[in-house]
Parts: structure tokens; sequence; C-alpha cells
């Protein structure tokens, strides 16, 4: 058995999103993102596929140009090659899976890009 804490050892940092690890299993890592209202994860993409529980506040995702608002207790999944973004909307924490595959490395470095500050508000979809 594993355990770790969404709620442990939260820390929101100033310029960007920040990326931890609370465990890996032997099918999935499971990552804790902590982003600032404004803070921004660029578009980007993955070769496999994912799972993002938006755990505290709202993010703003965007799937192929369409946003989408998420909010406490929302969970999606995308699968791999899909472009998607993340702004947050409030204050957020976010717990990603991905799989044992990919790489932690990856978030971080699209959490850098930018300095994960924002100020592009792509239109909102309804849904």
């Amino acid at each position: 058995m594993k355990k770790s804490s969404l709620l442990e050892n939260i820390t929101y940092n100033e310029n960007k999103p920040a990326i931890s690890v609370l465990f890996e299993t032997a099918a999935t890592k499971e990552i804790r993102i902590v982003m600032k209202k404004n803070q921004v994860m660029k578009e980007h993409k993955t070769s496999f596929p994912i799972t993002v529980e938006i755990f505290e506040g709202a993010i703003d995702f965007g799937v192929k140009g369409t946003v989408y608002n998420l909010v406490k207790g929302d969970l999606v999944s995308l699968e791999a090659n899909v472009p998607h973004d993340l702004v947050a909307a409030d204050d957020s924490i976010v717990r990603l899976t991905l799989s044992k595959l990919d790489t932690v490395d990856r978030v971080v470095k699209v959490s850098e890009s930018d300095h994960g500050l924002g100020l592009f508000k792509p239109q909102i979809a309804l849904t």
C-alpha cells in the first residue's frame, strides 16, 4: 500500500505552478499541481492517456481550442496526443494521473514555460 496527501506541504509558487510527485504505482504516477489564480500551463500534449481531477479551486481547461470550466470534484480523462492547456481561475490543487511510461520532467517543463503566468483567456465553452 502507498499513501500520500493532496493537502500536506502545499506550496503556491508566485511565478509558476508547483509540481510534486505524490507516489508511483506499477502502472501510474500520481502528481499534484498547485496553481495560483491566473497561472497557466500552456498548450501541450502527452504520448499517453491522462486523468485530471480538480481537487480544489477552478481551472479553465482548454482542449483543442475549446475551454471547459472545471471546478472542485470534476474529473476528466484525455487520450494520448490531445492538445490541452490549463488556466487557474482560482487558487487550485489539481491531481494528475500519468502513465508510468510518461515523465514528470515533461510536466515540470510545461509548468516552467513562460513562468506559468498568463493574461490570455480563450473563449469559454458552455458545458
